[in-house]
């Protein structure tokens, strides 16, 4: 089925919390690809608007929806996402695109039986330094990397009990921003081959993650998360080289070699993805990438499991 271009794509947002507040709708605002005419959340609103309690009634009421984007957490996207596509809609996914890889190879094959475009997007690969680290690692010889991904919950995910569920991933939430970094700045694949997971005595994801990597080179790669982190927080890629030390630090904001600081841009992500998706929706193209999601499954499928103390807000 294909579906004719659209001059302005009309937007509509689901799942109205800090994220689109703080990210989606000052990017979807500055785009003037998109146009936001409706939004559907439980407990948000978007002022100016038409508001819905549901997806289900938005896209009945307001037929000249193009897009949507999805911005509740994953335990609940798959059913979202399967009413938006059916209902002709391009499709936007916020990090992660689900909580299982299946149900996301699910709406891929729905996306294109439907026609349109699915997007499972990952702002951190948008990050400005990410394609010069990308440009450094494919011109020398990787000998080791070390991910440190240590930030504090209290602060940027508070009193959220999703996060906590199965399905709400825990560490990996913010974990995974870093692998999709990983996965794009790496010259080849990488598997996991052990890893170590933290679960708090009263809740059902893990706090910590260790893992290990390599790949077909024998790649020694090990990344560290941590939820638990107070004062300074801490999202850097170090790949020590051939040519030098590499530094990706403040979650991809920064490229230094050697202690010289050779890319620093301002962080320009979520208006980056939107660009992308405009691309996609212009063209009918899909951008699914499983990769990092992939690697927190099979985290969870490798990793032995450690009780620690309780966790409370």
């Amino acid at each position: 089925m294909e579906r004719a271009p659209v001059a302005s794509i009309n937007l509509a947002i689901v799942g109205v919390g800090k994220i689109v507040r703080d990210q989606h709708l000052p990017a979807v605002a500055a785009d003037g690809d998109f146009r936001l005419v409706a939004a559907a959340s439980r407990n948000g609103r978007v002022e100016g608007i038409d508001n819905f309690d549901s997806i289900g009634t938005m896209l009945a009421a307001v037929p000249s929806i193009d897009a949507v984007s999805l911005c509740m957490p994953p335990q609940y996207r798959y059913a979202a996402a399967v009413q938006a596509i059916d209902a002709g809609k391009h499709v936007f996914l916020e990090k992660p695109p689900g909580a299982t890889l299946s149900e996301v190879e699910d709406l891929a094959a729905r996306a294109a039986a439907q026609g349109v475009s699915l997007f499972a997007s990952w702002h951190s690969r948008y990050a400005p330094a990410v394609e010069a680290a990308r440009a450094f690692l494919a011109g020398t010889r990787i000998q080791r990397m070390r991910v440190t991904w240590k930030e504090d919950v209290r602060q940027w995910h508070p009193n959220q009990d999703w996060i906590w569920q199965p399905g709400g991933l825990g560490v990996f939430d913010p974990g995974i921003n870093a692998l999709s970094i990983v996965t794009r700045i790496l010259p080849r694949p990488v598997f996991a081959t052990a890893a170590t997971l933290e679960f708090p005595a009263n809740r059902q994801a893990p706090i910590a993650a260790s893992i290990r990597f390599s790949d077909a080179g024998g790649l020694d790669l090990a990344a560290e998360f941590d939820w638990r982190q107070t004062g300074r927080q801490s999202w850097d890629i170090e790949a020590s080289t051939d040519a030098g030390t590499m530094l990706l630090a403040e979650g991809g904001a920064t490229l230094s070699v050697d202690g010289r600081v050779v890319h620093s841009e301002p962080e320009q992500e979520y208006p980056m993805l939107y660009r992308r998706f405009a691309g996609l929706v212009r063209s009918g193209a899909s951008d699914v990438d499983l990769a990092p999601l992939r690697h927190v499954a099979d985290a969870f499928m490798l990793g032995q499991r450690q009780v620690v103390d309780p966790f409370d807000d």
